[in-house]
């Protein structure tokens, strides 16, 4: 007996689905240009190979048992497989990246963002694309330990690394919110830590693995606090008044708006913190486009993929936009970094 390896080939699935569509062996043949007798054979082999029945022969018309249509379904999946693993490893030879990961910090809006992943989508790129969400450290992490290509709303203070590529990204400012009904909705303003302090805090956790590399930055020591795991599991928390503190204004200009939430002024400085985007790459990069260079953050050995992101994100609108809008103008000894 065979090995199913030996008969189940390209061309045999496909000769299995010229009989299902056809409806018989003869006009399967026909239309593959082969004798009826050569055909009936190589589905025998596969049969034996396999010890089942594919086809019904009881009927005039050749019919897939229900074995046979379970190897007609994985086949088809298995075709179309083989037909893409070519075009990838074709267009691969063009200098497309097979896949290529971003991972976003969770302050990035998320609106801009999925429109720049289908803008890089719809051509059908042979890039298998991957997305991430990182918080803070675990942001340029990602790019150190080689889990992602590029890093969108890393702290530039973060990736002083002599093999990290850095550009900035923009400004982002935060403002430190509670539900209307939480304690602190009524205290005396500005709210001073000692009056903070008394009350739990919402903070999202550093998502960097190795070991003593997160931050645990923006709390105040012994304070109560609530960690979760991403920003958006941060807003449902403050929104349930489940705790305070410090969101991107974007993301709360909403709630805000509609009295879902309420800005506290504190007694500390306001929290505006420098982003950037980042990726890992060897060699210098040109500081400015130029016809030979190209935009800026070009160099030898890119791939496509990268080039596409590095072209977007070199736009000022795009950086805007990530960010959640016009922010103001940050000064030039801002506060310390903080998701908190």
């Amino acid at each position: 007996m065979q090995n199913p390896r030996d008969v189940l080939t390209p061309e045999t699935l496909h000769m299995l689905q010229r009989i299902a569509v056809t409806g018989s062996f003869a006009a399967a043949a026909r239309d593959m240009g082969l004798v009826p007798s050569a055909l009936t054979y190589r589905v025998r082999q596969v049969e034996e190979a396999l010890d089942v029945l594919l086809f019904d022969r009881s009927a005039r018309q050749a019919r897939p048992t229900e074995a046979g249509t379970e190897l007609l379904r994985e086949g088809g999946r298995l075709l179309a497989e083989i037909d893409a693993v070519a075009h990838r490893v074709r267009r691969v030879a063009t200098g497309w990246e097979p896949e290529f990961t971003v991972a976003t910090d969770g302050v990035i809006a998320r609106v801009p963002f999925m429109e720049l992943v289908e803008q890089f989508l719809e051509p059908a790129p042979p890039t298998r694309l991957r997305v991430r969400e990182e918080i803070l450290t675990g942001t340029i992490e990602a790019i150190d330990s080689g889990r992602a290509d590029v890093a969108i709303g890393v702290l530039e203070q973060l990736a002083a690394h002599s093999h990290v590529q850095v550009r900035p990204l923009g400004e982002l400012a935060f403002v430190y919110a509670v539900a209307p009904f939480h304690p602190l909705a009524g205290a005396r303003q500005p709210v001073e830590d000692r009056v903070i302090w008394q009350h739990r805090a919402i903070a999202v956790a550093d998502s960097a693995v190795a070991a003593g590399a997160g931050m645990t930055v923006g709390l105040l020591g012994g304070q109560d606090v609530l960690t979760v795991s991403s920003m958006d599991a941060k807003l449902d928390a403050q929104l349930r008044g489940l705790g305070s503190g410090f969101l991107p204004e974007p993301l709360a200009r909403p709630h805000l708006q509609a009295g879902r939430l309420v800005a506290l002024p504190l007694a500390r400085p306001p929290r505006i913190l420098r982003m950037g985007y980042a990726w890992r790459e060897g060699g210098t990069v040109p500081a400015a486009a130029d016809p030979v260079a190209g935009p800026p953050g070009h160099g030898p050995g890119q791939g496509r993929a990268l080039r596409w992101w590095l072209d977007r994100l070199s736009s000022p609108v795009t950086r805007d936009a990530l960010l959640g809008g016009c922010l103001p103008q940050l000064p030039a000894d801002g506060p310390e970094p903080a998701h908190g």
